[in-house]
């Protein structure tokens, strides 16, 4: 029986031709359906194959348009292992896609080293782009966009996050993050101790999603506001450094200690002799102190 190569539209099907062989990384929606682009219609209906991070996720997609293809699950767990089936495939003559679960693939989703194989074997790619949750937090946070710098998720444990964060203090470009909601009241804390109380930034929640919003202001009141768990996965948006170091003073003594709780000692000074803008022996003095005392 031959693959139904359609789509239904306002209640019409639209047939479609079969893309040429090659890999097709395809942008689809990250909440709102009617997102996805016609383009993207065309190669998951006409595509050999859909590889999907989630087949039970991207059947809501398939049903709202009428789609017919073929899918099967590529996720982080199976990929590497998937690569060269894929891959032969594609060299016997197929079309395959490729998508996640929403908005871009290989932005903080399962598809790099496929991509990469296949550049490397000199299979022709097709990127065919569309939603994104990072292009569309940038536009409508209000933060600069001539130049910025995606870091993807942040480790999910408080001393691996900020050591992950310190390098940046003095980054100029808006810094933009992807968190968990279940994270992101301690991402932000940890976001106000590192670049400082009165960094600007933005969280974005529920992007294109009926509840969507932004939230701005300091990270400090940031981080009071989502202490509490929320719902929907964020994108963080922290302005670029305008060359001061954070101010010194303030709870820098608070950070020590948790940092020294969770490092060791030396690790919590560095961090927050760059962190505050301190002397180390200042830090360093204030550690031996702090742990003489416990």
């Amino acid at each position: 029986m031959s693959q139904d190569k359609s789509y239904q539209i306002s209640g019409h099907r639209v047939p479609v031709e079969s893309p040429a062989p090659g890999l097709y990384p395809v942008a689809t929606p990250i909440g709102n359906l009617r997102d996805i682009t016609l383009r993207a219609l065309d190669i998951l209906a006409g595509a050999d194959l859909v590889l999907c991070e989630d087949t039970r996720h991207s059947a809501r997609l398939f049903d709202a348009y009428g789609i017919k293809t073929p899918r099967t699950a590529l996720h982080e767990h199976n990929e590497r292992a998937r690569i060269e089936p894929i891959l032969d495939q594609i060299r016997d003559g197929k079309a395959i896609a490729l998508i996640s679960d929403a908005g871009t693939p290989l932005l903080s989703d399962p598809g790099f080293p496929l991509v990469r194989a296949a550049r490397e074997a000199g299979i022709d790619i097709f990127p065919i782009p569309g939603p994104s949750a990072l292009l569309a937090a940038l536009t409508g946070a209000g933060l600069p966009t001539d130049s910025f710098a995606f870091f993807g998720f942040l480790p999910p444990k408080t001393g691996q996050r900020t050591n992950a964060l310190a390098p940046l203090i003095g980054r100029s470009e808006t810094l933009v993050f992807y968190e968990s909601p279940r994270r992101l009241g301690a991402t932000l804390s940890d976001m106000a101790r590192t670049f400082g109380p009165d960094r600007q930034a933005v969280v974005a929640l529920e992007l294109t999603k009926r509840f969507e919003r932004f939230e701005t202001g300091p990270l400090a009141d940031l981080a009071k506001t989502f202490a509490e768990d929320t719902k929907g996965e964020a994108v963080i948006l922290v302005a670029g450094s305008d060359g001061t170091a954070p101010q010194a003073g303030g709870d820098w003594e608070a950070a020590l200690a948790d940092a020294m709780a969770q490092m060791p000692l030396r690790a919590a000074v560095d961090q927050v002799s760059v962190q505050f803008g301190l002397k180390r022996k200042q830090v360093y003095d204030a550690a031996l102190a702090l742990k003489a005392r416990t």
